[in-house]
């Protein structure tokens, strides 16, 4: 495997050899001094270049960075994110190599270059030639700390928690899975990580990082916190994501009822009363119940 000086130079050499690419910008976790360091790692990278085409018009170029295992371009990739199209303001190449390093290389015109840093704390300009980004500060990952609720947002994380847990219940109760799991997986957990998060933010004065997916959260929040966090994560198993769920249910109660307690903001216990009532019903509800009630 390539070591990280071989592949900071590999991406500095092309740049410094290459008159179209103007400056080099490292973005991601490696432009985080506070990021653990491990050996899978991206290697964010932006080149800035006055022509984005002159770049995308024969993609061969990028097989100087070595060989892939495989390569992705989401700018004309038809996945649902978007109508495939090419730029002439940025193009990104995804590239995972066989010798385990992966380079997430961006092309940037200067001007998008320049919005692009000023509102990501976390670049780190590893070539200028023309001086344009002398002004840019030390990175620091300020603009991912966590940030404290507003009385509505944290309004409308309670409610939202109550209103879609009722759907893994309709789903379980229906012998639906793939619905009840994705259900669980996506808007209940995004609000039961959004409710950690602030939790985290509280302990911490709000002056750190959650991470993607709220991978740091470990750091920030204690033992016994994250360990029920952790007994969310159910397999197929209807009893087990029913069991999942009341947890779930149980430890957004708690951090919430903290996180309210610190702002002065009112926990809405009758909906949760109202929905905690509903789900234990549903759980109870016969198989061939042709009515709720």
């Amino acid at each position: 495997m390539r070591t990280e000086q071989q592949m900071n130079q590999r991406i500095l050499d092309q740049a410094i050899n290459d008159e179209r690419i103007r400056a080099v910008i490292l973005n991601g976790s490696r432009a985080n001094p506070d990021a653990p360091r491990d050996c899978f790692q991206d290697y964010d990278i932006v080149y800035v270049t006055r022509k984005v085409s002159a770049f995308t018009s024969d993609h061969r170029w990028i097989d100087v960075f070595g060989e892939r295992i495989i390569l992705q371009m989401p700018d004309l990739t038809d996945i649902g994110c978007g109508t495939p199209a090419l730029s002439d303001q940025h193009f990104t190449y995804l590239m995972l190599f066989k010798d385990g390093n992966r380079i997430d290389l961006t092309l940037m015109t200067p001007e998008q270059a320049n919005d692009y840093v000023n509102g990501d704390s976390l670049s780190v300009i590893l070539l200028d030639k023309d001086g344009q980004f002398n002004a840019v500060p030390p990175s620091y990952d300020r603009n991912y700390h966590i940030a404290p609720p507003s009385k509505q947002q944290f309004a409308d994380c309670c409610n939202e928690f109550c209103w879609v847990a009722p759907y893994v219940a309709k789903g379980l109760w229906r012998g639906e899975m793939p619905y009840a799991k994705a259900m669980l997986e996506n808007p209940v957990r995004d609000m039961m990580v959004r409710m950690l998060s602030w939790h985290a933010g509280v302990r911490t004065d709000f002056t750190v990082s959650a991470g993607k997916c709220g991978k740091y959260l470990p750091r920030y929040v204690e033992a016994d916190v994250w360990q029920d966090y952790l007994s969310t994560y159910p397999d197929a198993d209807s009893e087990h994501i029913w069991q999942a769920l009341f947890r779930m249910r149980a430890l957004f109660r708690r951090l919430a009822q903290h996180v309210a307690d610190h702002f002065g903001y009112e926990y809405a216990k009758a909906d949760d009363r109202n929905v905690t009532n509903y789900l234990n019903h549903v759980h109870a509800l016969p198989k061939e119940a042709k009515a709720f009630d």
